[in-house]
């Protein structure tokens, strides 16, 4: 067992918030057509009201936080923050677009010893890295970041979201990322947005694109499936916890409010009103998803996926029900391995199509 391994199987077992993720803003410079977020700015924390979190969350015992948004560089703060939470000792690692980032900038950044940086490249070719963020340009603005952040011996990641527009350039970014020198992962999930609207799944790829990349050997290991694991080996399959959300990660909104995961907007308290370990270890919502472990999923149970599907109880959620399947995963299962899930069966003796249910417009309130 590796050390950070280690360290979460501990932190589960007593109950702490070992990473946590706060996005910082929702605004943006881009506009992804994928995007999930309301780039519209609805009263954000303010400087102090974020620090203050930053201190709780270390009493909490949250080693591991990610900042993002939206676009971090937005916020006039961000040195500010950033600042402050590597005052606080926390693994910090931050997501952006890059587009903002100037030498001074990216001299701070490694100056302060963040851990890694993020940056989302969607195509090696401008027209359709660009097409997919709406912004001219982008795609050097971008490059020409991660090229000078490297110089300068930080840790960058490139981050490929797949979709119907940029299916054909997945192995054109790896090239990409391999001149760079930076690492590079895939992720083949296209959620809903936080508002449950589900019109983004329509750029999602379909079955058959999905089962080329699972059974390209040159992607072993670099297919990232967002935050949701298999449970680890040698654990009672229906006793395992379905994924970390909840259990030893949480997400925190521009605007206070605490979720179990940036994928999984069931809202369980905020920070504005109350203490984040209050929220952590006594909200109710909190510990409905804390308890609820795969033997507690419908359709799950009785499916020969179930040890081995990466299912996320987020997409589930806004699917309509936590404890249900995620058609989503379902596909990604079938897509592996050429067997229906069994939600996938049962939808089919039900005569419903898996495409209709990517193309609802809406979800309903979570079944408890």
């Amino acid at each position: 067992m590796n050390l950070l391994a280690e360290m979460t199987a501990k932190a589960q077992a007593l109950n702490i918030p070992l990473s946590a993720q706060i996005d910082l803003t929702y605004r943006c410079n881009e506009r992804c057509v994928h995007c999930y977020l309301d780039h519209d700015d609805h009263g954000e924390m303010t400087t102090d009201e974020i620090k203050h979190l930053l201190d709780e969350m270390a009493d909490a015992g949250v080693f591991i936080l990610t900042l993002s948004g939206g676009e971090i560089f937005l916020r006039k703060d961000f040195f500010e923050i950033l600042e402050y939470a590597r005052r606080l000792m926390f693994c910090v690692k931050l997501k952006t677009n890059g587009i903002l980032i100037r030498e001074r900038d990216a001299q701070r950044i490694k100056d302060l010893h963040v851990e890694s940086i993020q940056i989302s490249i969607y195509s090696h070719r401008p027209e359709v890295h660009d097409a997919i963020t709406l912004v001219p340009g982008s795609l050097k603005r971008s490059i020409d970041a991660i090229r000078f952040l490297k110089s300068q011996g930080l840790k960058v990641i490139i981050a490929n979201v797949l979709m119907t527009q940029n299916m054909a350039d997945y192995a054109g970014v790896r090239a990409l990322a391999a001149e760079l020198g930076v690492d590079c992962t895939l992720d083949p999930t296209v959620t809903p947005m936080l508002d449950g609207n589900r019109s983004p799944l329509s750029l999602g790829v379909d079955v058959d694109a999905l089962r080329h990349v699972f059974r390209d050997g040159a992607l072993i290991g670099d297919v990232d499936e967002f935050c949701a694991v298999p449970p680890p080996a040698g654990e009672n399959d229906l006793e395992a916890t379905p994924c970390s959300a909840g259990h030893t990660a949480c997400y925190v909104s521009p605007y206070g409010e605490v979720f179990p995961c940036v994928a999984f907007p069931f809202p369980t308290g905020n920070v504005r009103r109350q203490r984040f370990i209050d929220i952590w270890r006594h909200s109710d919502q909190m510990n409905e998803v804390r308890a609820i472990r795969v033997k507690d999923l419908t359709t799950c149970t009785a499916c020969s996926h179930v040890s081995s599907c990466t299912r996320c109880p987020g997409l589930a959620y806004l699917e309509g029900n936590m404890r249900g399947p995620s058609t989503q995963d379902c596909e990604k299962s079938f897509a592996r391995t050429g067997i229906p899930s069994a939600n996938m069966l049962a939808k089919k003796r039900a005569g419903v199509n898996l495409v209709q249910i990517r193309a609802l417009p809406t979800f309903a309130s979570a079944t408890a």
